[in-house]
């Protein structure tokens, strides 16, 4: 049994199965990109597990194709084991366990990026400093706690626990948050403009005086969805606080009072907090003469960090980002008037995974190239001789 398994493993014909499943993922998946949109056609067949039927829905579903982090995984494993299973330690293979080696460091990377790297953005406008980032696509409930005299504690909910008729008890709060509603992308409006039959879904805050109307997930790429969620605030000791509506549409944070202290409770998208701050000193933008095509553009900043003794001016445009902290700060875009940058904070541990992986290629094409043409050039001259 233990040699059937390992033979399947090392077997070339689940290699054959593994890249054809995945032709078939790229195709179904750039098909899917038309109604899903491109972020959410990769989270939901380049990097998951399985591919699920029906998507929507948190009822019962079947997986019914390898999502790619699987098909990754088993090609990883089946060429780690075929190599092992295969390896015979002479000068005429050498080049052949360099490139084998090559491309199990790249399919390694590539796998650790998918679920380890996170991207997300900072924008700032002169002035300005800030020690987070934000990611656009997801969002979460800051529960804040301002009662203290230098700092506010900030409880993060990630978007992802906010579900229908659940609670939400976190042992920093004096309260729990059940979650009524939730919706994915909405639309807010005023109740006086939303008709007469249009209800609201909170009993307190200005959440009281609007009407939430549910909507398709966008699929465009300059759009992003507005996710609302109609919340109750239950004290562990008093009566409930009512229902408020929150959502990034609202803009400011809402405020109330539980157990003597003072909190603002708000939708947003989701923070990276860091150990450092970024303050941007100078933004340039040059155009090319005559026209409004951008020729360069470019944020002077000023990096400070406390437990490193770190403050230093760095410059920071196209295709020279700023390292620091295993992060990496690119020149991503400005805003239309030239008022702000945006820097795009890129946190992949195994970034260096790619270059690694084609030095020792090229290096097992060499050798093993080089070692057949000597070889060659051997046998050619003995037969002259």
């Amino acid at each position: 049994m233990l040699r059937r398994i390992i033979d399947l493993i090392t077997s070339l014909k689940l290699t054959i199965v593994c890249l054809a499943a995945g032709m078939v993922l790229i195709f179904t998946g750039t098909m899917a990109q038309v109604h899903l949109g491109i972020h959410e056609a990769q989270e939901r067949y380049f990097q998951s597990w399985v591919v699920w039927w029906p998507m929507e829905g948190n009822g019962f579903r079947l997986p019914i194709f390898p999502g790619g982090h699987l098909i990754g995984a088993v090609l990883l494993v089946n060429l780690i084991a075929a190599h092992v299973k295969r390896f015979r330690w002479t000068s005429k293979k050498i080049g052949i366990h360099l490139i084998h080696a090559g491309l199990i460091i790249m399919l390694a990377g590539g796998l650790f990026t998918d679920l380890f790297a996170v991207e997300s953005h900072m924008r700032l406008q002169r002035g300005d400093t800030k020690n987070y980032s934000e990611d656009q696509r997801h969002m979460e409930l800051a529960v804040i706690d301002t009662s203290g005299n230098d700092l506010d504690q900030v409880t993060a909910i990630p978007e992802s626990l906010l579900k229908n008729n659940r609670t939400i008890d976190h042992w920093s709060l004096p309260f729990r948050i059940v979650v009524r509603n939730f919706y994915q992308n909405a639309d807010l409006k005023m109740l006086r403009d939303a008709g007469p039959a249009a209800k609201p879904i909170a009993n307190q805050g200005p959440g009281a005086m609007i009407a939430v109307r549910p909507l398709p997930r966008t699929t465009a790429q300059d759009e992003r969805d507005v996710p609302a969620a109609a919340i109750e605030i239950v004290p562990k000791e008093g009566n409930s606080l009512g229902t408020w509506l929150v959502s990034d549409a609202l803009g400011a944070p809402q405020t109330f009072s539980c157990g003597g202290r003072t909190w603002m409770i708000a939708m947003r998208t989701a923070r990276y907090y860091k150990p450092y701050s970024v303050t941007l000193q100078k933004f340039t933008h040059e155009k090319y003469a005559g026209t409004e095509i951008p020729k360069n553009f470019a944020s002077k900043v000023t990096l400070i960090d406390p437990e490193r003794s770190v403050n230093r001016d760095v410059l920071i445009y196209m295709n020279h980002p700023l390292r620091y902290r295993g992060e990496t700060f690119y020149q991503a875009g400005f805003q239309q008037d030239d008022r702000a940058t945006i820097l795009q904070v890129v946190h992949n541990p195994s970034f260096l995974a790619p270059y690694v992986a084609c030095i020792i290629v090229a290096a097992g094409l060499l050798w093993q190239f080089g070692f057949h043409l000597f070889g060659f050039a051997r046998q050619k001259r003995t037969a002259t001789v």
